[in-house]
């Protein structure tokens, strides 16, 4: 880079005087006992924020920098720099969707530091904007597997596809943009073997600025095609699988990257309690399920589902894929009901959201 051409940086600054590793450390337990970033510093005696920008700016000096563009949502940062004797020319926001494990966090910096944004709500075409984490809803894991969030689509008789298959597309766009910012909201992205072979999805976060998941495939017998997109992509994706599966295909998926483990069996199928168990153990606490209707009826009939999320679509379809199978429930007093919902418009779609519930 020639000195003296405009640049886009990101300054960090320096922690200040006082603040150092064993003060974070301790600022993290205080917010882990339920004060927020500001609260915590100032429990231990520190201010909020006690960056100056000097070290930042000394550096785009020694590189012969003369003025830059300013990636930040902080405005504290480019007064800072500015203060330092750094021309910024711009500066540009950091967008991207807010995850759940930081959210409070990004909430705070606006509402307390000062900042701009950062964890934003996605805006679909319709300017009708979408929180994924208020669609999440505040459900938690616990120690023995991660809450579970099934995200449906589906049209207003209550199908996923066509009789012959198809599903492309039954949700509007706008509806699809929010689905990539749930996606970003959540550390896994779940589905079901008879999903990547039906509809090869790439799961991953295109729509949005935010992280993709890491791709998690139920498929105890390894049906999914090597050459599916899930296995070809930079993304990271794990498969659960069972000993019924052929150990040429394993190998042949992780010669691609892919992380595969072999699960106990139930009935013939991956033991559901065993596969949220093993994606607890990996750190997951928030999972998103996709589909298909195979594996979102299991997780129903198991009662591991925590939240449910239903965008319907004002088309019908006649005969065709259900969303969901049979529960098992003989009565509409045993039914399962939604509390603490969410209802809304995206695009053309109704969504509705809320904590699932069982009845009687």
């Amino acid at each position: 880079m020639a000195a003296g051409s405009g640049v886009l940086i990101y300054a960090t600054g320096h922690e200040g005087r006082g603040i150092g590793l064993m003060n974070k450390l301790r600022a993290y337990l205080e917010q882990q006992r339920g004060a927020d970033t500001v609260d915590a510093n100032h429990l231990l005696g520190l201010p909020a924020d006690a960056r100056d920008y000097g070290d930042a700016a000394d550096v785009v000096r020694a590189l012969g920098i003369r003025s830059v563009r300013l990636l930040t949502n902080n405005p504290a940062k480019a007064a800072g720099l500015r203060q330092h004797g750094i021309s910024i020319e711009e500066v540009v926001r950091l967008r991207t969707v807010a995850h759940r494990r930081n959210a409070d966090y990004l909430a705070t910096k606006v509402a307390r530091m000062g900042h701009v944004g950062g964890g934003d709500m996605h805006e679909p075409s319709t300017g009708t904007f979408v929180d994924p984490t208020a669609l999440i809803g505040d459900v938690q894991p616990t120690a023995r597997r991660p809450a579970v969030v099934v995200k449906l689509a589906q049209s207003l008789d209550g199908r996923i596809a066509t009789h012959t298959g198809d599903s492309q597309w039954i949700s509007s766009e706008p509806e699809r943009v929010m689905s990539h910012a749930l996606r970003a909201a959540c550390d896994a992205v779940v589905v079901g073997a008879g999903t990547v072979v039906r509809d090869d999805p790439r799961l991953t976060v295109r729509a949005v600025a935010g992280a993709s998941p890491t791709r998690v495939v139920l498929d105890s017998r390894l049906r999914a095609p090597v050459t599916s997109h899930m296995f070809n992509d930079e993304g990271s994706t794990l498969v659960l699988t069972t000993d019924a599966s052929g150990p040429e295909k394993r190998t042949a998926l992780r010669s691609l990257g892919v992380a595969v483990e072999i699960l106990p069996t139930d009935d013939g199928r991956i033991d559901i309690d065993a596969g949220l168990a093993r994606l607890r153990e990996l750190g997951m606490a928030v999972v998103l399920v996709e589909g298909g209707a195979t594996l979102v009826t299991t997780l129903l009939r198991a009662c591991v589902v925590d939240r449910l999320i239903v965008s319907t679509a004002p088309i019908l379809l006649g005969s065709g894929v259900d969303a969901v199978g049979d529960l098992g429930i003989q009565s509409v007093g045993n039914g399962l009901r939604l509390q603490n919902r969410v209802v809304t418009q995206v695009g053309d779609d109704v969504v509705v959201a809320g904590d699932l519930v069982a009845q009687g």
